[in-house]
């Protein structure tokens, strides 16, 4: 593209957003240009900020037409390069920060419809104003935004109980390339009228279309809550104290988090967190659960670590007194990413397995990635409840960070391989982007691939929305 049709681009989406939407001087947005851990960089024509759906459509409605590439943007906190442009200079961003409006809250459908450019951590609010829980819970909620979250079909902490972004949808409005809308906000939740088009919004990572406005599912807001911080022999115990809060609980367990000895350790030494429990232990869980009937709740949920200590499945446990103390618990989980970054350099895996085989992946992954780079360090946590673990490995003590770094995709192929022999994911919730991209085109089974290859040709025919993302 040369410098008069960047002109006229950038005069044309002036003309649709407004001069001050549109902004050309890479230092104004420079933040927009890196993802999260800095493995991808891009350029941009311009960061462009529409305000409304129908300025959405205006923008993609152009771009499409003049073949220029739309990458949409919500918080920029995604971890795969999904937002992220490419080096070209030729893509705009389509930010999603104006797009700020909470249309409805509908206790009685238990439904609330937000604009993309919504905060998870303000969706949340508005559901509480009502009585009410959204219950999608992630690290980055005063960050990430709804149309991230939907774009990227994230999970979380407590999938264990509500599902993903995917089973929380009941409706999406979304631009298409060519500037259509799709008006599909429905608060419904029967409605057998064909295909399921929202879903293929969800988790296609702003490859098919631009979602700016979606209907999320409600549910009635917790009377009471308990947590408790435990300690374990073994992810084979974990899995047996898991078994044991099911049973005694039901479907009132809604966090089920394991944590590796070295995870809780450099988290805890760092000074992250405080050490919840006085003895160390191989590994740990931190379980929440909550329910609608205040009375016996927490009797019930003591019984069931009791019982667990009992059966020699727990070594310790910790139950907060305090929501101070349960914040303190949840610090220590969420801050472990900030503790593999002061670490040096971490290669990370966000894999899924079968729940039951969780122990055995875990072993031997573990195994496999100390064998292939000794001594490097397994900094194993996640979502034992649903079977996602971020299985990330850090460097070795006073190894060249670099030269570790530079074998992330050998260390992908040795840990992946062990997913693929248990039939799991390699990919549990951060989406595909571009870090994924060619194991994606490898792994995924080949008509599935061509489906969705189908499905992007018929609904972006140009190749504009977030060109180079997924396929």
């Amino acid at each position: 593209m040369n410098a008069t049709t960047r002109s006229a681009a950038v005069a044309a989406l002036e003309g649709i957003v407004g001069t001050r939407h549109v902004l050309t001087d890479p230092p104004l947005f420079a933040g927009a240009l890196v993802e999260p851990r800095g493995l991808y960089r891009g350029k941009a024509l311009a960061f462009v900020r529409p305000g409304t759906t129908q300025e959405v459509a205006a923008v993609a409605a152009f771009c499409n037409d003049a073949r220029i590439g739309i990458v949409p943007q919500g918080g920029n906190t995604g971890l795969v390069g999904g937002q992220t442009p490419d080096l070209s200079g030729d893509q705009i961003i389509l930010s999603t920060q104006r797009l700020k409006a909470i249309r409805e809250v509908d206790p009685h459908a238990d439904v609330m419809i937000c604009e993309a450019g919504v905060t998870l951590a303000e969706a949340q609010a508005a559901a509480l104003s009502a009585d009410r829980l959204f219950p999608l819970s992630l690290a980055a909620e005063g960050t990430c935004t709804i149309g991230g979250n939907v774009s990227t079909n994230a999970g979380g902490v407590t999938v264990i109980a509500y599902g993903n972004t995917r089973d929380l949808v009941t409706g999406i409005e979304a631009v298409l390339a060519d500037g259509r809308v799709v008006h599909g906000l429905s608060k419904l939740r029967k409605d057998n009228t064909g295909y399921d088009v929202k879903s293929l919004f969800v988790g296609s990572e702003g490859t098919l279309g631009v979602v700016t406005a979606v209907s999320l599912r409600l549910f009635p807001n917790p009377r009471a809550r308990a947590t408790a911080f435990v300690g374990v022999e073994s992810p084979e115990k974990a899995l047996a104290l898991l078994g044991i809060a099911r049973e005694r609980l039901g479907g009132a367990v809604t966090s089920f988090e394991l944590i590796s000895r070295f995870a809780y350790d450099i988290t805890v030494a760092h000074g992250l967190a405080r050490a919840p429990l006085a003895g160390d232990h191989p590994w740990y869980v931190l379980i929440e659960a909550s329910s609608q009937v205040a009375d016996g709740f927490e009797d019930a949920f003591g019984g069931a670590l009791e019982a667990a200590l009992h059966e020699g499945v727990v070594a310790d446990a910790a139950i907060a007194a305090s929501l101070d103390q349960r914040h303190a618990f949840w610090r220590l989980r969420e801050s472990i990413p900030e503790a593999q970054v002061r670490e040096g350099g971490s290669i990370k895996h966000d894999v899924s397995v079968a729940v039951g085989d969780v122990p055995a992946f875990l072993n031997a992954a573990t195994r496999a990635a100390e064998a292939f780079e000794p001594g490097a360090r397994v900094c194993a946590f996640g979502h034992l409840g649903d079977g996602n673990i971020h299985f990330n490995v850090s460097q070795p003590v006073g190894a060249d960070k670099a030269r570790f770094l530079a074998r992330w995709d050998a260390m992908n192929e040795v840990v992946h391989g062990i997913v693929a022999r248990l039939g799991g994911s390699f990919s549990a919730e951060h989406g595909v982007g571009r870090l994924k991209r060619d194991l994606l085109a490898r792994t995924k089974d080949p008509a599935s691939l061509a489906v969705m290859r189908q499905i992007k040709a018929t609904l972006d025919p140009n190749g504009v929305m977030n060109p180079g993302k997924v396929l």
